[in-house]
């Protein structure tokens, strides 16, 4: 493996585990809950004006549980690329800024609505992204 996989396999790794612990805490613990429990009833209350088959909880549950899909999906596939198929992650522009923008909206995401923590895994994981991009680059020109 180069070092250009490797930090690129690092990168994944970060956002998938991200993801993979804000799926455990959406649905079990106390973490995702609202802090005022009536906040959570009023939500359980009131349907969006798109629809009455559903609810603000739910729904709330359900943005949650596919945030940390779509997570734990990038990093899967973007680790495996650069183990499996480095050649083709490193050699494809489209695959490059694909991984860029991703990385780079959960990071603009996490600074503007989230708090410190996604902010520094998704910073660090932009970085080390960055970094094997720079490394291959350079190995491959």
């Amino acid at each position: 493996m180069t070092s250009a996989q490797f930090l690129m396999t690092i990168s994944a790794t970060i956002i998938g585990l991200l993801g993979l612990v804000h799926i455990i805490l959406t649905f079990h613990g106390p973490k995702l809950l609202p802090r005022d429990a009536a906040v959570k009833q009023a939500m359980n209350a009131v349907a969006p004006v798109i629809t009455t088959q559903t609810n603000y909880w739910r729904m709330w549950i359900g943005f949650n549980a596919s945030h940390s899909m779509g997570a734990m999906l990038f990093g899967l596939i973007y680790a495996y690329l650069a183990v499996a198929h480095g050649e083709l992650l490193f050699h494809s522009v489209f695959l490059q800024c694909a991984g860029f923008a991703m990385l780079a909206g959960f990071a603009l995401l996490a600074k503007l609505y989230w708090f410190i923590t996604p902010l520094v895994g998704a910073s660090v994981s932009l970085l080390l992204y960055i970094g094997s991009l720079a490394m291959a680059w350079t190995a491959w020109a």
